[in-house]
């Protein structure tokens, strides 16, 4: 009786899959050992299955077969060829560097600069730019020039009103002094006013006493 074939397809069913593939790893794994010992072959084998789970097998050492892979003539080529990172990279700088010497063209013809390679739609085209950008840089220092007017305002409004508190504040002072004087000059008036009696009174009672030493009449 023969072996039915078996269809080779995935397999569905998950469980059939990871039972398949345990028996065929272990069988895969046995004809290298046996291919090895029969031929006297180097072997290495490196399977990763559905899960991401690793396995391997060698007869010698994976790492030394491997080293040994690179190092083969056929294999030496690909060595000198760069990767497809490193061909893409060297892609975008090459793109990096073409922008970068159209801007420069463009700034250095902005300058005014390196135009004689122009024709006469190029170079009209170029005046717009330039008379866009010239509005724009226009407007520009027109808006900041107003915003520091404004400032200027501000601080010159700061400033008188200032000025005024300390007009006031002058006056207050100078009002106050003007207050002490008067008191000091009526006080001075008074101590006058006193002093003046006190010497009339003196003059009085000095005639009375010569009066009265000469034997003289009293003054009506």
């Amino acid at each position: 009786m023969t072996r039915k074939k078996i269809q080779i397809k995935k397999i569905d069913n998950t469980t059939a899959r990871q039972v398949s593939f345990s028996k065929r790893r272990r069988g895969l794994f046995k004809k290298a050992f046996e291919l090895s010992i029969l031929c006297d072959a180097e072997i290495a084998l490196m399977v990763f299955s559905a899960t991401g789970k690793f396995f391997e097998y060698s007869n010698s050492s994976i790492g030394q077969v491997i080293e040994r892979r690179n190092l083969h003539p056929k294999n030496l080529d690909t060595f000198s060829q760069p990767s497809v990172e490193l061909q893409l990279d060297s892609a975008v700088l090459a793109m990096l560097n073409k922008d970068i010497a159209d801007k420069t063209r463009e700034l250095r013809r902005a300058r005014g600069e390196d135009l004689q390679g122009l024709n006469m739609e190029e170079l009209e085209k170029l005046e717009k730019l330039i008379e866009g950008s010239l509005c724009r840089v226009m407007e520009t220092k027109g808006e900041k020039i107003l915003r520091e007017v404004d400032a200027l305002k501000s601080k010159e409004h700061q400033l008188i009103e200032e000025n005024q508190r300390l007009k006031q504040r002058l006056m207050s002072l100078t009002k106050g002094q003007g207050h002490l004087l008067e008191k000091g000059q009526s006080s001075d008036s008074m101590v006058t006013n006193i002093s003046s009696n006190s010497a009339n009174r003196r003059q009085d009672y000095d005639n009375i006493c010569s009066f009265l030493t000469l034997g003289l009449p009293f003054p009506d």
